[in-house]
């Protein structure tokens, strides 16, 4: 009898671990490469949702109130910003705060742009400690800068009233004068970030090309059309940043009218004649502690500052869709 041997089958090959693995490795990686990156930017959100959206939300809050600090909280509706509306003081805080912005801000952007202008074309010696000096207005303390400003512009022991002396005119009471407090917090604000601003214009022509200058001179240019069509088009996106960024410090003004008036400081004088809408903010919440129509007061603060941005913003679009 003869017997057959079958051949076993074949074992099957194990199977690799490998790719598996891989693929594994594959997935979590694509994930930490989508993950990653909020979590780098989540510690700038939650600090931005604690100490920036949660006070404005609860100002809006604080609004609809009758809120005592120390007393009931009543809901009133909106007869706060009623209130406001039909206040003189808001609306006459309200142009003292458009006034002294635009005299700070228009003349303060003109004469940086021009002064950067002629230092990027100037040959200086010791050109890096001058524009160090620059930054000095901008990291003195306010209030520092306040008083010696007061002194100066003060009606019987000023130094501008001296001046204005020896030419026979007789001493100006600038802090109870309207256009005179209105010149001098401008005059202070101009001090203190027409150096910041000189830098920020400056570092930005360094950046233009010598070769574009030399081609609008090569073309017949002169000075001030190079300044007008090489310099201005090129410090652009500059120019409205820091138009967008005065008009924001600009609409906030709080320490200097504060300090400007030893008599009545929360009203900035007696007939409150540079009183701004954060100063009347201030007045209102911790001077008589109505903390609902000043939080109307914030409110009104905010949507105008929103407004002017959005506005400069417009403008924006408009100069980058024309260049």
């Amino acid at each position: 009898m003869t017997t057959t041997r079958l051949d076993p089958e074949p074992a099957e090959a194990p199977v690799s671990a490998a790719p598996t693995r891989r693929a594994g490795r594959g997935v979590r990686h694509g994930i930490v490469e989508r993950v990653a990156p909020y979590a780098y930017i989540a510690p700038f959100f939650l600090i931005f949702a604690v100490f920036g959206l949660f006070p404005l939300l609860f100002t809006f809050y604080i609004a609809l109130f009758d809120w005592n600090p120390i007393g009931d909280h009543t809901f009133i509706g909106f007869d706060n910003f009623t209130r406001l509306w039909e206040d003189g003081r808001f609306w006459n805080a309200s142009g003292n705060t458009l006034s002294i912005w635009l005299l700070s801000t228009v003349p303060q952007l003109a004469l940086a742009l021009g002064l950067a202008h002629l230092l990027n074309h100037a040959r200086l010696r010791y050109a890096a400690f001058f524009r160090m000096t620059m930054l000095v207005p901008y990291i003195t303390s306010v209030a520092a800068t306040t008083i010696v400003f007061a002194q100066m512009f003060d009606r019987d022991y000023g130094l501008l009233n001296w001046l204005l002396g020896l030419v026979g005119i007789g001493p100006i009471n600038f802090v109870q004068s309207v256009p005179g407090s209105h010149l001098m917090i401008a005059t202070m604000v101009m001090w203190r970030w027409f150096g910041y601003t000189t830098l920020l214009y400056l570092a930005s022509l360094q950046a233009i090309p010598r070769e574009t200058y030399e081609a609008a001179a090569v073309d017949g240019a002169g000075g001030f059309k190079q300044f007008w069509h090489v310099t201005v088009p090129s410090l652009r996106p500059v120019i409205i940043f820091t138009v967008v960024t005065s008009t924001i410090g600009g609409l906030q003004i709080f320490t200097e009218p504060l300090l400007v008036s030893r008599a009545a400081p929360l009203t900035c004088g007696p007939a409150r004649e540079c009183q701004t809408l954060t100063l009347f903010l201030y007045e209102q919440g911790f001077g008589v502690f109505e903390f609902g129509y000043a939080a109307a007061v914030g409110v009104a603060l905010f949507v105008m500052v929103v407004v002017l941005t959005l506005i400069n913003y417009l403008a924006s679009t408009r100069i980058r869709s024309e260049r």
